[in-house]
């Protein structure tokens, strides 16, 4: 058994208490994996990044980092952090489907429309998990089959994890369920799209579907749901929100939001405010591409951004949107890249400490002007915690590690990323 493997068994078994505590499984002691992983063949393709030829992560290795010196005692996050490997903490900065575990995606990577997703873990999926260090999965309708099944696969997903992963789901209610209105789960409650919650005024409503829905979620074994929407459907002709959101009123918005988030922490499971800072007020989707709005910080300040300021002591995280505000930030970047909303306005003026979880890095207003590698670093640098669903996470994951190692991105800014991220895992 490695070292390194040793020092997170015993770590991680002083934090099982903790970690059972949320509304999750609780860890088990295992059985240590093997000391070396067996490398994996992978194609020679290249990314470059601000300028440099970075190649796909093809598993080098590096020793831990030694423990920082503090003349106080160290949480269980900060001693987890002081144990691992820079190949280690880069892996925790990234939530992927299931099937990238096999080392590819499809093109229908976002949605419920394939019918062949993975249900299981086999052996090489357990490897590439290994290999990367990976920090989390997000479900989706294609790989959830049967309660038997779920519950087995999400058990898996945290017995192959060195650290215990996210395991997170798109369960708004409405359109937007994985699981609720599956034919093989019969006796979960099916709730409408939150609009129907919202007109009726009745935040107990919304409280009851949260506290049901994260019931559900919390006995198959996932830590958080990507939900709710916090965004407010001032446009008509928006194609992406609609009726997903609470309603049009942002008050209205504000005081669901805050309700569905309590029932969710009542079962245990962590909730994630989106899309920041409002995809409300778009006529286009960003997984079809570039979707602009004009407001100015002011104008969003009035109305967009009410539900997220006012729930931000309730948001175990936020999601970042891929829209591109042109009267807000100069770089002409989307909001999810832009360091200017994120670092400075989110993180600066706004005063949010928690997590931030980009969009799926995976869809087009991201991959097609800058492709995997690239949009990795830039989010992470815009100050994202979590990249969810890189296009490839080969090449995301090394266009990051190579970003470290050349100093374009701090060791600092790593290890706070990563420990917000182990805070959230082992202290919530």
């Amino acid at each position: 058994m490695n070292t390194s493997k040793a020092r997170f068994a015993a770590v991680l078994l002083s934090a099982a208490v903790i970690f059972s505590g949320c509304g999750a499984t609780e860890i088990q002691p295992k059985e240590p994996a093997p000391s070396a992983v067996p490398a994996m063949q992978t194609e020679t393709s290249a990314e470059t990044v601000t300028g440099k030829t970075v190649p796909e992560y093809t598993g080098t290795t590096q020793a831990a980092a030694e423990p920082a010196d503090s003349s106080e005692p160290l949480s269980e996050a900060e001693r987890l952090l002081s144990e691992m490997s820079l190949e280690q903490k880069v892996g925790q900065l990234f939530v992927i489907r299931p099937e990238q575990l096999a080392g590819s995606i499809s093109e229908d990577s976002i949605g419920n429309s394939s019918e062949d997703g993975m249900t299981a873990v086999s052996e090489d999926m357990t490897e590439f998990a290994a290999k990367y260090h990976i920090g989390g999965y997000t479900l989706f309708a294609r790989n959830v089959k049967s309660p038997k099944q779920l519950m087995r696969l999400t058990s898996d997903l945290k017995e192959i994890s060195e650290i215990p992963p996210m395991l997170l789901i798109d369960e708004e209610g409405g359109d937007v369920s994985r699981i609720a209105g599956n034919v093989k789960f019969p006796d979960l409650p099916v709730y409408p799209n939150m609009h129907y919650i919202g007109e009726t005024g009745d935040t107990e409503l919304a409280r009851k579907a949260g506290a049901d829905i994260g019931g559900y979620l919390a006995e198959y074994g996932f830590t958080g749901d990507l939900a709710p929407v916090a965004d407010i459907n001032s446009n008509p002709y928006n194609v992406v929100i609609g009726e997903r959101a609470f309603g049009d009123n942002k008050d209205t918005v504000s005081d669901m939001v805050s309700a569905f988030a309590d029932g969710l922490h009542s079962a245990g499971i962590s909730c994630c405010l989106k899309h920041f800072p409002g995809h409300g007020d778009t006529f286009s989707d960003t997984h079809d591409g570039t979707v602009t709005v004009d407001k100015s910080w002011e104008e969003l300040s009035r109305q967009e951004l009410v539900p997220f300021v006012e729930n931000m002591g309730k948001a175990d995280m936020i999601m970042t949107a891929h829209i591109t505000l042109e009267n807000v930030s100069s770089d002409g970047l989307p909001a999810s890249l832009s360091k200017e909303i994120i670092t400075d306005r989110l993180r600066g003026e706004l005063g949010y400490d928690g997590l931030i979880i980009t969009d799926a890095l995976a869809m087009s207003a991201v991959t097609e002007p800058y492709g995997s590698g690239t949009a990795a670093v830039m989010a992470f640098e815009a100050g994202n915690d979590i990249l969810l669903m890189p296009e490839s996470i080969k090449q995301a994951y090394g266009a990051v590690l190579e970003a470290v190692r050349n100093s374009e991105i701090s060791m600092e800014r790593l290890d706070e990323s990563v420990l917000r991220i182990l805070r959230y895992k082992l202290e919530r």
